[in-house]
């Protein structure tokens, strides 16, 4: 009997009733964080590690694959174990107003998403666990504080944000911590936890050594004014790992959007997992983007 495509797949189908109904509940509760799913959920120790993506996830990427993967399989610090990956979508944004697809369609392309990692990662990451969330509140020191406070996790676990090298230049941005406009708020965040930062390869973000100087500048006290801490650097609680090498392709949610509209199905097959492709085309999403 053929396997049904994601679209046309009843439990998917289900799903998205569910995360609307789920969002909507959320919309109206006093909860700033909440987990809506949990992949591989029978039943998980609680996390020593929490690996979290918080994306708009406007689809799921092939990046944000390579991101989780490096993550996982690549730590350059020995996480302790059990490891549990949070995909982590925000309701409400700093930056970008909502957009298509509608978040209900978002929940399920991750779960997708967060179905084709498991199957890539069985072999060498025992015992993996995949959360996803939702918060509603826009700033990154803010989210993880609520995920440290919602007693979903042991209060002992380490968080490990996962990101790019652009969104970290907007966390140390002093222009997003008003009124006083340093990154003392980000102090509690960076004394417990981490963040594993991929590079950025290409002409918009300099060279792999002037990211590298981006944060040399923190550990030698360059931005001691600024409210930053050499000990973040120096001892690692912020690491760069490896991204998108030279030459491989540029994958973008930007990018996939565009082959959506235009129905590339061999574009979208560079840039997402077949399973997101898949319900992209099936729900004819972001045609009108």
């Amino acid at each position: 009997m053929p396997t049904p495509s994601p679209s046309t797949d009843p439990m998917l189908r289900t799903a998205l009733q569910t995360y609307r109904s789920a969002l909507h509940t959320f919309a109206s509760s006093q909860s700033n964080f909440q987990i809506l799913k949990s992949l591989r959920s029978s039943p998980l120790p609680p996390p020593k590690t929490l690996y979290i993506l918080d994306s708009s996830f406007n689809p799921p990427t092939l990046a944000h694959l390579r991101i989780a993967k490096t993550a996982l399989l690549s730590d350059p610090i020995a996480a302790p174990t059990p490891r549990r990956l949070l995909l982590l979508l925000a309701t409400q944004n700093a930056d970008k107003a909502p957009k298509p697809a509608a978040f209900e369609q978002r929940l399920v392309m991750m779960e997708i998403f967060a179905s084709s990692l498991i199957s890539e990662t069985e072999q060498k990451v025992e015992g993996l666990g995949i959360d996803i969330g939702v918060t509603k509140l826009p700033y990154f020191a803010d989210k993880a504080k609520s995920i440290e406070q919602s007693e979903l996790y042991p209060v002992s676990t380490q968080q490990v944000h996962l990101l790019g090298y652009d969104t970290l230049t907007r966390l140390l941005s002093t222009k997003y911590y008003p009124p006083t406009h340093t990154l003392q708020p980000l102090h509690p965040l960076l004394e417990k936890h981490r963040l594993l930062v991929t590079y950025r390869a290409d002409d918009d973000w300099g060279t792999r050594g002037e990211q590298d100087e981006y944060l040399k500048d923190i550990e030698v006290g360059k931005r001691d004014g600024d409210g930053a801490e050499k000990e973040w650097v120096s001892e690692g609680r912020i690491r760069m790992v490896e991204g998108r090498k030279e030459g491989e392709e540029i994958i973008s949610s930007t990018r996939v959007r565009e082959a959506a509209k235009k129905g590339d199905r061999d574009a979208l097959e560079r840039l997402v997992t077949k399973g997101v492709g898949d319900w992209v085309l099936g729900e004819s999403l972001y045609l009108d983007d």
